[in-house]
């Protein structure tokens, strides 16, 4: 399928330091001033749908079933008697999760074009009307400014109401939360029954929101105390729990704060329902900081600790009322903190070592080399060089409101620490118990490294290749076009150091690829991507299909009005 103004281009390893150059560039440039997103922020409406979408191209029968995306919707309320109500952070704009049903062709199942319907739900609605009502937002937030007319007495006990907006991951079958196996989707769903017995929405706390996964609507929350394990008594989590595959068990770590925090590493079994405590860390050498996901191979949970450390051990939080304003200045001589944890014989942690002070958000994959002296833990993510790009993601800077873009982007040491890039670390596992000064010394050292834009951020893969040596990362990468996370959509070949980019025509900002295999694939690229696209100029959306080993368009979905721009999503099956 070609589409006028689309390419996919081929970028090799001997053209990293030039895209890297031009990226740069094209932000000093100020070439975002002309690559309108605004649509994808403000002005948004849920669509309970169902809305049939109109398909050209092709998308395969076998892409059918339920790709669920979640992220922030709207980022501006009109209150009753306060005016507008501005969402400072994007990472705190209102939970808005969106759900398109793919079904097969009845009469043509392997060959004919599957169909496409749409609906949505914002989940924090009852936050919304409060908000209407008061003008203000209690409870912690990810980077809302205070509001210098509330008195600081108001704004401390606020810290302390229960407001949910999980608006960053979706998971199904959650164990440990009840419900069957599998499920039968009814209702207006009924032609596209997929096998999740429960949706659930997260994000950086320790509250978990269920929602029905066919209407999308808030059905319950509870914290991981509630829900899993009374020891999880940390308000902090991360939002990207690890799944094993083979066995539905789920993983994730809880932190307490305090004086000196407490790192609570957990499994929810998928058999029983029941939680275990696999390793307590309470350690004045690792800091409490913000983290938003973790690596796991076939025998290891890692942690990596980065150089976001919050101040006063994570207490200024309940100064601030945000994460962001409670994080200490970034310090380059800080070290990534790491600790190894055995998640299969219960032996707690097994190692430990650090590495150059740095941040991340996503880990990309991990897995295992054993070798006749040692086992070598391969550890993936997609790393920034500082926290800067925490404060790129403010809506005045991403909508371009009051210069605060140019402002923020003039800054060449900033522009440039905003480049992410691909690395992986190879850590050697000690074959013995590590002494105190083993400890001290231990390090993973880059073994591979890629940069922007041959690489982005919404890292994924084929989850087939889970844990296990794999090739193929897609990413969103960023050419310095626009203010968003990024505007054309990678496959990176990490053997070759190879990058083939989709392009969408100017103004086309695409969102996370999500990886559907063919049934039966042999080859690990050999599958769909799923993406849902703003047009910008038109203010509408599609869900595009790609060939996942060409990255060429083999067809969309097109929707007459723009979807929020969400951060992940997955790809529930038929039954």
């Amino acid at each position: 399928m070609n589409i006028p103004g689309t390419e996919t281009v081929r970028r090799t390893a001997a053209q990293e330091e030039e895209d890297g150059r031009e990226v740069l560039q094209n932000l000093l440039d100020k070439k975002y001033n002309d690559w309108p997103n605004e649509a994808g922020f403000i002005g948004l409406t849920e669509h309970r749908g169902p809305v049939t979408l109109t398909v050209r191209g092709t998308i395969p029968s076998y892409a059918a079933g339920a790709l669920y995306r979640t992220g922030p919707g709207l980022g501006e309320v009109e209150t009753a008697e306060h005016g507008t109500y501005r969402v400072s952070h994007w990472f705190d704009g209102f939970a808005h999760t969106h759900r398109f049903d793919i079904a097969a062709a009845a009469d043509q199942p392997g060959g004919a074009s599957a169909t496409v319907t749409y609906s949505s739900r914002r989940q924090g609605q009852e936050y919304i009307d409060r908000l209407k009502k008061t003008g203000s937002r209690g409870g912690i937030t990810f980077a809302q400014r205070s509001d210098p007319c509330i008195g600081l007495f108001a704004k401390m006990t606020s810290r302390f109401d229960k407001e949910v907006n999980n608006n960053v991951v979706v998971m199904r079958n959650v164990p440990g939360l009840g419900g069957s196996s599998t499920g039968t989707a009814g209702g207006h769903h009924a032609a596209t029954a997929v096998t999740t017995s429960n949706l659930v929405l997260t994000t950086d706390n320790a509250v978990l929101q269920v929602v029905d996964k066919d209407t999308l609507e808030a059905v319950g929350d509870g914290t991981q105390a509630e829900r899993f394990h009374p020891a999880l008594k940390g308000p902090l989590s991360l939002s990207h729990a690890q799944r094993d595959d083979e066995t539905g068990d789920l993983f994730n770590v809880n932190l307490e704060l305090g004086r000196v925090p407490t790192y609570r590493f957990f499994r929810v079994n998928a058999a029983s329902g029941t939680t275990d405590i696999l390793a307590t860390v309470r350690d004045k050498d690792v800091c409490a900081a913000y983290i938003h996901s973790f690596f796991m191979t076939r025998r290891y949970l890692v942690l990596c600790v980065p150089s976001s450390h919050l101040a006063w051990s994570g207490a200024k939080i309940l100064w601030t009322g945000n994460i962001l304003d409670a994080l200490k200045p970034f310090d380059a001589a800080a070290p990534c903190r790491w600790l190894v944890v055995d998640r299969r014989e219960g032996r707690g942690v097994v190692a430990r070592f650090a590495t150059p002070a740095g941040f991340f958000f996503h880990s990309v994959n991990a897995f295992e080399e054993t070798t006749a002296a040692r086992t070598y833990l391969n550890l993936d993510a997609i790393q920034f060089a500082t926290t800067s790009t925490l404060h790129g993601l403010y809506y005045d800077v991403m909508l371009r409101r009051g210069g605060a873009a140019d402002a923020f982007w003039a800054d060449r040491e900033i522009a440039a620490s905003m480049r992410p890039r691909f690395v992986r670390r190879r850590f050697a596992l000690p074959a013995t118990p590590q002494t105190a000064a083993e400890r001290a010394a231990a390090t993973a050292p880059e073994v591979l490294s890629i940069p922007a834009p041959h690489v982005g951020e919404l890292p994924t893969i084929n989850r087939a290749y889970a844990c296990r040596p794999y090739r193929y990362v897609y990413s969103v990468p960023s050419r310095g076009l626009s203010t968003a996370i990024g505007e054309c959509l990678a496959k990176t070949d990490l053997a070759t150091r190879e990058a083939l980019v989709w392009r969408g025509p100017a103004g086309h900002t695409p969102g996370e690829a999500i990886f559907v295999a063919r049934p039966d694939a042999v080859d690990e690229d050999d599958g769909v991507l799923l993406s849902v696209v703003l047009d910008g100029a038109g203010q509408r959306s599609y869900l595009l299909c790609l060939d996942a080993k060409t990255m060429t368009e083999m067809g969309r979905a097109e929707a007459d009005f723009a979807i929020s721009f969400g951060f992940h999503g997955l790809h529930a099956p038929l039954a």
